[in-house]
């Protein structure tokens, strides 16, 4: 696959442009975060544990919106549902785990974000909305139209990234006053977050049809390639290729199911690591508690 896929040039596997939109963004957190952290009245640099977090999901950024996965996104749906699960559920997660707290309170705590954030990021808001546009953007009718114009694919994937964002801020925010749901609470949370993004999953792997024009008809394909690889190059190679079948080593009714597949099994792990990490620390705070010393000798007989 890899030396049939190299037909579409390096701009569009590689995509050097996103390589520096992302080198960018480290470059502002090492600034920010580093020597020029006291113009921003920011407290102590990040922990080696923050700057791991934060720079990896950088790095998974590349690899899921720069690197060939994003060309095989267009392609298979197992690549674009790798890509959604990888974006939608750990790199939102490494990302508010990266950020010094001080950096949270300076943008959070302005006027405008913060009524914004604490009116969506209550629990059941915050999952209904999240849930629900990553369904919709699955619906067939939806996603063909999303692949079929750059303006309508950029404009919905941020949307349901600031979703993603939301989604995890009850349960993983640095700020105290956001940090409410007790641990029981939280559990329940990632619980009904699993549940509720289901249907969708059910929806892939057990349709009897291919549902989406993108991986199984021609013309809305080509339209999908266009969003990655430069009009030049799809006009010149065209007349060659026909169709993503020519590119993928399974059927579209057996890349469709593999697909919900995986993004089920990758939101299943996702979620258990954090109830995992939520359980075993709320565990080690209750067995760190004692009883009280007693005030007063118990009686004698």
């Amino acid at each position: 696959m890899w030396l049939e896929i190299q037909i579409f040039g390096f701009r569009a596997l590689w995509s050097p442009y996103y390589f520096l939109f992302v080198a960018g963004l480290a470059l502002i957190y090492y600034l920010i975060t580093g020597p020029y952290r006291h113009k921003f009245g920011g407290g102590d640099r990040p922990s080696r544990k923050q700057q791991f977090f934060f720079y990896t999901a950088l790095v998974l950024l590349y690899a899921v919106k720069g690197s060939p996965i994003d060309l095989l996104s267009h392609i298979m749906l197992t690549a674009h549902m790798i890509q959604m699960a990888i974006y939608y559920l750990i790199f939102p997660i490494l990302i508010i785990k990266g950020i010094p707290k001080w950096l949270w309170e300076k943008v959070v705590y302005r006027p405008v974000i913060k009524p914004f954030i604490a009116f969506l990021s209550k629990p059941l808001i915050s999952l209904l909305l999240f849930n629900t546009l990553f369904s919709l953007y699955h619906m067939p009718g939806i996603f063909d139209f999303a692949k079929s114009s750059q303006i309508a694919h950029t404009s919905i994937s941020l949307v349901i990234l600031v979703a993603a964002f939301i989604v995890w801020w009850p349960i993983m925010s640095p700020l105290k006053e956001f940090d409410k749901l007790s641990p029981l609470a939280k559990i329940f949370y990632i619980f009904a977050n699993g549940v509720l993004i289901t249907p969708a999953c059910v929806l892939i792997i057990f349709a009897d049809v291919p549902v989406y024009a993108t991986y199984s008809q021609d013309g809305a394909w080509i339209q999908a390639m266009s969003l990655c690889v430069p009009n030049g190059v799809l006009q010149n190679i065209t007349y060659s290729i026909s169709g993503p079948e020519m590119f993928s080593p399974m059927t579209t009714m057996e890349d469709q199911q593999l697909g919900g597949i995986i993004m089920k099994l990758m939101q299943e792990i996702t979620y258990g690591i954090m109830l995992g990490k939520i359980f075993f620390g709320w565990f080690n705070r209750e067995s760190l508690r004692v009883d009280p010393i007693p005030t007063t000798s118990p009686s004698k007989y």
